[in-house]
């Protein structure tokens, strides 16, 4: 007995040095964006999602996965992926219907950059998009919301 118990021992400190050297690095100058922007296609005003990289690097093998939740109701996932999002760039993600808006809208944003493998969750709560809240995106250019 005293045997297994100094192994069991042995191998928490292990898994305790092991979880203390991994290294995850902090996503920076990359920005999730509902927009409120004019659909010449369709003469409507529409909610659109963009992701901006206000790096001056690419981002690549970008993966996000989006859903809306709250206590009672949960949406599908959708998931977007871009091979590249170039330095100092934004690109058009999804069109977003306002009902969804009552819902908290997570997005799940993966990529590289260069051989570092990036998370972040960008998270617009319930009730925050809104016209009342708009304000200039200098990178897009229009009117629109940053997640917090």
């Amino acid at each position: 007995m005293e045997m297994l118990s100094l192994r069991m021992i042995s191998i928490n400190c292990g898994i305790k040095k092991v979880k203390k050297d991994i290294h995850i690095p902090e996503v920076t100058d990359v920005q999730m964006a509902v927009v409120y922007e004019f659909n010449d296609l369709y003469q409507t005003n529409d909610w659109n999602v963009y992701i901006i990289n206000n790096k001056n690097v690419d981002l690549e093998m970008m993966v996000i996965v989006s859903q809306g939740f709250s206590e009672t109701k949960t949406t599908s996932l959708i998931r977007k992926k871009l091979d590249k999002l170039p330095a100092n760039s934004f690109a058009k993600i999804e069109f977003i219907q306002p009902e969804l808006f009552k819902l908290n809208n997570r997005f799940q944003v993966t990529f590289f950059e260069g051989n570092t493998l990036y998370e972040k969750t960008f998270i617009f709560k319930e009730n925050t998009v809104k016209e009342g809240a708009l304000r200039m995106i200098k990178e897009i250019k229009k009117r629109g919301i940053i997640a917090k």
